[in-house]
């Protein structure tokens, strides 16, 4: 098959595919491994793949969520989905519950997180693409309170400035507060909240 024609083909089925769908397309594992040897698509881990020109941003939620499907997107990359900082994040910032399998991803570059098993599913949010791709990550307010509760790990700068953004974009301090509190993080962004409000 052309090579032209074994991509068309793996791009009908999504930027991120297992090989077992790429042969089910129609695309012989020949085909596969030279596309891979020519960097055309990338070999993720064994038997997940992603199309090269598809690479960055939400796609690697895609692929990282692939890998960790009981995990979900955190911190400085859920910072950068949700708008609420200027910085982009060099790794996937991807939080699992403790307890659970912590994977190691090489590609894309990942720092896996391990958070409490008990609050793990609070702000937790599956977010689907246009092709049927999907991603978990923490919503607006999970990721402020996260930020918050792990300033020392992010920086003082880095969540105080997620929360003026916040401030600009929609904010629901009711849902702050309740996702906040159980996460111990109410008592540091209500003080910044004064602050910024005074």
């Amino acid at each position: 098959m052309p090579r032209e024609a074994a991509l068309d083909r793996l791009r009908r089925i999504g930027p991120s595919f297992r090989s077992k769908d790429a042969v089910m397309a129609g695309v012989s594992w020949r085909d596969l491994y030279a596309l891979r040897d020519d960097g055309e698509i990338l070999e993720l881990s064994r038997g997940l793949y992603q199309l090269a020109d598809t690479i960055g941003g939400e796609l690697d939620f895609v692929a990282v969520s692939g890998r960790a499907p009981h995990g979900m997107v955190c911190l400085n990359s859920a910072l950068a989905h949700w708008e609420l900082s200027d910085e982009i994040p060099r790794r996937v910032h991807l939080a699992v519950p403790e307890g659970s399998h912590r994977p190691s991803i090489d590609y894309p570059p990942t720092h896996v997180h391990v958070f409490a098993a008990r609050t793990f599913l609070l702000g937790r949010l599956k977010v689907d693409g246009d092709r049927g791709e999907a991603f978990w990550i923490s919503d607006r307010e999970r990721t402020l309170a996260d930020v918050f509760r792990l300033r020392h790990l992010v920086g003082e700068d880095l969540a105080h400035g997620a929360l003026r953004h916040y401030l600009q974009k929609r904010p629901n301090t009711g849902q702050l507060a309740e996702v906040a509190r159980p996460l111990r993080a109410w008592g540091a962004i209500s003080a910044a909240l004064r602050v910024l409000q005074s």
